[in-house]
């Protein structure tokens, strides 16, 4: 019940990101107390102040760095009267444990944390080297987390061979599926340059709505590649539209919309950049456009972690998990430049960022026994 109680003591920090409320804190004591030597890599504004903690046990022995990797900051919680208990207060009903937090991920940080706690303590002469990297800026703007952690590793000539993110990737149930890569993420704001006017006289005015209309037209219909064995092709959706003044009798001086590919291994970012600016200047539409890359895809093809982590997970709930790279972003993009292997594994995902965030209480100790056994696996 170790892992649960620290799973309830997680979540009644109200960590909403920025902010770790005393998460680390709770964490760093446990990992000190096991003999790892642990580092606070805080970063960024004195009002905005990112928690990262950096903890590594090394008995001294040859072998490979396997990193586990979390958050503990959560998303805002909603309305409060929506919810059916204090988002912040632990709370059970009928086998779950509810709470922001809870699946996303607060179970996986207590679970990983036990799990490495645990290991060096029955194992303290293991091989190679375990550690943790937990941030308080995932569900941000993720400038001070992760990202920054990873940059300090690589100037001090850091490796990780490997490294597990607690996203929560199953499904249906524990073990289904693992996330062994993921799609890259590249933004942009177009601003469409037209001239203002009267709407009753537009051989005076240039409407940038009608500008960019074809252009938009063979954007939405375009096929940027076809995929891969692993990923799915790559999608380009509009998020945002904004024009026009308010009034109804004006034609609007420019149009800003923004976008979003999120792109297989099988494109590159200046590609993707490329064929946008050509469609535009083809129709011939006066345009700017500022670009984000979010991060750059990356796959884990089979090796050594995922034999670990499969054989962990069959071995616990009987299933043989699926190898996904669907979904969203997380700071595995960040870690895979420092580790060549990276995966994602942790519980199921039905309720994260919702009302009445829960995890199932009967998934948090065999949680932390699959990372457990993938270490044993990994470090042996």
């Amino acid at each position: 019940m170790q892992t649960l109680r620290l799973a309830e003591q997680l979540i009644a920090c109200r960590s909403v990101t920025p902010a770790d409320a005393g998460c680390q804190q709770l964490l760093a004591a446990l990992l000190s107390a096991a003999g790892f030597h642990v580092e606070q890599l805080d970063a960024g504004p004195p009002e905005a102040r990112v928690a990262n903690l950096w903890a590594v046990h090394d008995a001294g022995r040859p072998g490979p760095t396997l990193a586990l990797a979390g958050h503990t900051d959560v998303v805002p919680t909603g309305p409060l009267e929506r919810w059916t208990s204090d988002p912040f207060v632990p709370s059970h009903r009928e086998g779950r444990l509810y709470g922001r937090g809870a699946a996303d991920m607060k179970a996986a940080v207590a679970a990983m944390t036990r799990a490495a706690c645990d290991f060096v303590q029955a194992r303290p002469l293991h091989g190679g080297r375990v550690a943790l990297l937990i941030t308080s800026d995932e569900e941000g703007p993720a400038l001070h987390g992760t990202r920054h952690v990873v940059d300090l590793l690589q100037a001090r000539g850091e490796h990780i061979d490997a490294c597990i993110v607690g996203e929560p990737t199953s499904v249906e149930r524990l073990g289904d599926m693992v996330k062994n890569g993921r799609r890259g993420t590249l933004s942009g704001r177009l601003t469409v340059i037209g001239q203002q006017g009267h709407i009753a006289y537009p051989q005076l005015a240039a409407n940038p709505l009608h500008l960019l209309a074809p252009a938009l037209a063979e954007l939405v219909a375009m096929r940027w590649d076809e995929g891969n064995a692993f990923f799915p092709a790559t999608s380009w959706q509009v998020s945002n539209v904004h024009a026009g003044t308010g009034a109804l009798n004006v034609i609007p001086g420019e149009l800003v919309l923004d976008f979003n590919f999120r792109f297989s291994t099988e494109s590159t970012p200046d590609a993707l950049k490329a064929r946008v600016h050509a469609t535009l200047q083809r129709h011939g539409v006066p345009h700017r456009i500022d670009w984000t890359l979010g991060g750059e895809p990356f796959l884990t093809p089979p090796g050594t972690l995922s034999a670990a982590l499969v054989a962990a997970i069959h071995d616990e709930c009987g299933v043989t998990p699926e190898l996904s790279t669907t979904g969203g972003t997380s700071d595995g993009r960040f870690i895979a430049r420092l580790a060549p292997q990276v995966m994602e594994f942790g519980v199921v995902n039905a309720s994260i960022h919702q009302i009445d965030e829960w995890v199932d209480v009967d998934a948090i100790e065999p949680l932390a026994r699959i990372y457990r056994g993938t270490l044993e696996r990994f470090l042996a």
